[in-house]
């Protein structure tokens, strides 16, 4: 199976996942024509080489209106990526100074731009746009304000909407089927801004870091963006340590400023095994149970943590017609399922098999269609590639279209193939 690991000991912001994504690809510079064919009104992408702590890498520089980061003006932190103005003296440097004035934008202005002046797939602007989503919502939460009103500030500028754009093409580019994310720095400490003194993790990251593994350290200084957090929380298949992989390239993306640790998010793509696992098969026969009840105790069970419950047809004794009931079920449920089959079953005895299966990595993707937001299940492993659209969010698009699902599933996969 075709793995990413995404390492963010030092946390991750947008210009640094870009530069380290680029060097995975067999030829860099032709995938930096196509970004500066997107159409963003103004940007231009350049990179250059960058060495931190004696490890080399790729370091990712967006001009905007000529203006080239870096330039005498205010400091902003990480790639101008934080809705904050930070000045403080612990600055994490991918911090670029700008002279020239950025608009503020809403969510229907990013829209605008996506949509209206950008030359994107489908699937390509559907990413963009729920990345900004989960920024909006974000903002929203921490200032207490509808996501309509919601002004990105640095967040909006076009400099930050090539970053996230440039992340969603390169993820597409890979087309890998897992993408593990390690822990993520975040800093510690303090940071200056606009609204006064704030934590590290700020409060916007911290909201969209919920659930996932973080950290503080001991580098003093902001080093997870938003924008970083956004990413990678919208890409991440799972997170947690490196997996068992063979690699096959590396690449480093670099911020600016100098740390005592390499200043840069370091990814890694190669292929994982194809994954066993072991499950328990319990098994029951029963004879006096009504259908109702049989559907009742298969609804529990699955509650309760089953991987697979489903019934057989049997003959009893007497010539009774009855069912076998069987669940699956992984080895820390085990102990649990045999108590709910005894609690909402008949019978009186239970039989246990561990058997070996091999299976699919499966994931849920969340599509941006003009029907709105669509759910597709994709399998993948041993070679094959499966892709499903979830049935409740197909039959609705069916009903409202008076298609059948066939119809609907097709002309779902034509819009997203385009």
């Amino acid at each position: 199976m075709k793995t990413l690991y995404i390492d963010c000991g030092m946390g991750a912001a947008g210009d640094m996942l870009t530069a380290a994504l680029l060097e995975l690809l067999p030829d860099p510079d032709v995938f930096l024509v196509k970004l500066n064919a997107l159409g963003i009104p103004g940007v231009q992408f350049t990179k250059e080489r960058s060495v931190k702590c004696g490890i080399g890498g790729t370091h990712v520089t967006v001009t905007v209106d000529g203006v080239t980061e870096g330039e005498t003006g205010h400091a902003h932190h990480h790639e101008h990526e934080h809705p904050h103005e930070h000045d403080h003296p612990h600055e994490h440097e991918h911090t670029h100074d700008h002279g020239h004035t950025h608009h503020h934008g809403t969510m229907h202005e990013i829209e605008h731009l996506v949509h209206d002046h950008m030359n994107l797939p489908e699937n390509v602007a559907g990413d963009v746009l729920a990345v900004y989503r989960l920024i909006a919502e974000a903002e929203s939460h921490v200032h207490g304000v509808p996501v309509t009103d919601i002004h990105f500030h640095e967040v909006g500028t076009k400099d930050a909407v090539a970053d996230i754009t440039a992340v969603c093409m390169l993820m597409r580019e890979l087309q890998a089927d897992e993408v593990v994310v390690s822990p993520v720095h975040v800093g510690c400490g303090q940071v200056k801004c606009a609204h006064g003194i704030l934590p590290v993790p700020a409060p916007a990251t911290a909201y969209i870091l919920q659930d996932v593994p973080m950290y503080g350290g001991k580098i003093e200084g902001e080093l997870c963006t938003p924008t970083g957090a956004a990413l990678l929380k919208h890409f991440a298949t799972r997170f947690g340590e490196m997996p068992v992989m063979k690699t096959e390239k590396i690449g480093y993306g670099m911020g600016k400023k100098d740390f005592p640790a390499a200043n840069c998010v370091r990814v890694m793509i190669g292929e994982t095994e194809d994954q066993t696992d072991m499950v328990y098969e319990l098994s029951c026969n029963v004879d006096d149970m009504t259908p109702e009840a049989v559907a009742f105790a298969m609804e529990r069970l699955f509650d309760g943590g089953a991987l697979e419950v489903y019934t057989v047809p049997v003959g009893m004794k007497k010539s009774r017609p009855g069912i076998l009931l069987r669940v699956m079920c992984k080895q820390a449920d085990r102990e649990k399922m045999i108590r709910q089959i005894f609690q909402y079953t008949t019978t009186i005895g239970i039989r246990e098999t561990v058997t070996k299966r091999y299976v699919l990595d499966r994931r849920v993707e969340t599509l941006q269609t003009e029907y709105g937001e669509i759910r597709s299940k994709v399998s993948t492993g041993y070679g094959v590639r499966r892709q499903k659209y979830e049935y409740e969010d197909l039959a609705e698009i069916a009903r409202k279209k008076q298609m059948s699902l066939k119809e609907a599933e097709n002309e779902l996969y034509h819009k997203n193939t385009d």
